[in-house]
């Protein structure tokens, strides 16, 4: 796939504050990217550089070969879905759907046309003389994105649109975005703080931190593979440990020798990174390498998590098998499952 939105060397101040840093991001057609990060990290001001509802302080922004960032935001073939939807509360459905042709004077039959192609793409048919007020907060995101799908842009722009739902209905939303996506064959850029969502729908996850990005990869490679420890904190749940390395594939943890599959050949001491759903604990706790006691259980549905102190550490272990509070494990980690980075 080519690129449809290249990003070169953009940076964003307000006063002496750094906003974003240079960020460089190639996002491709019909690919669903999103970008992840904590509160305050720039994913915000970045998704509104490129709708043109901010102003960058320098870069570009390549859209089709030319540079967005000299065109205001109607001129952008980019529609931006927002979390607070911004529906018009005395228009019902169609009318919420139909407002931007109408405002582009297109003929009657034609936006009859496109208002009833959205309606079956979100699922609202027999919604249209429904006003915004009688509908719940899902049906109101699906005509937010029929409103902005309905200009047949290149590109969607998604701030957070399902932060306000709740967690059963965000989940069916998810899926039903991916494969909307999928069947319109455009591309959507999507901005989350949700580790979660951010797994469950994209193509490709950009991670950013403090106005910079940390790493671009997808899912797989993000969870399996983080470049930093931050990273690997903010994906999902890790044990983040300190070893040392004295020669390639051989790792030491707490004193004790661990194989492993990563090279270091100019380091010795390095952060070790375990996933608690690959840590392997026994109560036959003299045959594995590492021993310690459960602290503490808790029950999360589709497994447990325990807290095990390993001398002055503490290892957080998943497992469908719960261990009791104050029964002593061992641990043990296979090689492929321990991912090395310079401290």
């Amino acid at each position: 796939m080519k690129n449809i939105i290249e990003i070169k060397n953009l940076h964003k101040s307000f006063g002496i504050e750094d906003i974003l840093g240079k960020i460089n991001l190639d996002i491709k057609e019909n690919e669903f990217l999103t970008i992840l990060g904590p509160s305050g990290c720039g994913k915000t001001t970045l998704l509104r550089i490129i709708a043109g509802f901010e102003t960058a302080t320098s870069g570009n922004i390549l859209f089709g070969g030319k540079d967005l960032l000299i065109f205001p935001p109607h001129k952008r073939n980019i529609n931006t879905v927002f979390q607070s939807y911004a529906l018009f509360p005395h228009m019902n459905v169609e009318e919420n759907i139909a407002f931007a042709l109408k405002i582009k004077k297109e003929n009657k039959d034609i936006i009859k046309e496109k208002v009833t192609k959205m309606l079956n793409l979100v699922n609202l048919n027999g919604f249209e003389k429904r006003r915004v007020r009688q509908l719940s907060g899902g049906q109101q995101q699906r005509v937010a994105i029929a409103r902005a799908l309905i200009n047949e842009p290149k590109v969607l722009l998604l701030d957070e649109p399902l932060g306000a739902l709740d967690l059963k209905l965000r989940k069916e939303m998810q899926i039903e975005l991916k494969n909307m996506q999928k069947s319109l064959g455009i591309t959507f850029i999507y901005v989350t703080h949700d580790q979660e969502e951010a797994l469950t729908m994209s193509d490709t996850i950009v991670v950013m931190n403090k106005g910079e990005i940390l790493q671009k990869g997808t899912a797989e490679d993000i969870y399996n593979e983080p470049l930093s420890a931050f990273v690997a904190d903010f994906i999902g749940t890790s044990n983040i440990l300190p070893g040392q390395m004295e020669k390639d594939f051989e790792v030491y943890i707490q004193g004790v020798k661990f194989h492993c599959i990563d090279k270091m050949p100019d380091t010795k001491d390095v952060d070790v990174v375990i996933r608690p759903e690959d840590v392997e604990i026994s109560k036959n706790a003299d045959k594995f390498p590492l021993k310690g006691e459960v602290i503490n259980v808790v029950f999360f549905g589709v497994h447990y998590e325990m807290i095990v102190k390993v001398e002055d550490t503490l290892w957080k272990v998943h497992s469908t098998v719960m261990t009791k509070p104050g029964e002593i494990v061992g641990i043990d980690v296979s090689k492929e499952l321990i991912h090395i980075m310079r401290r």
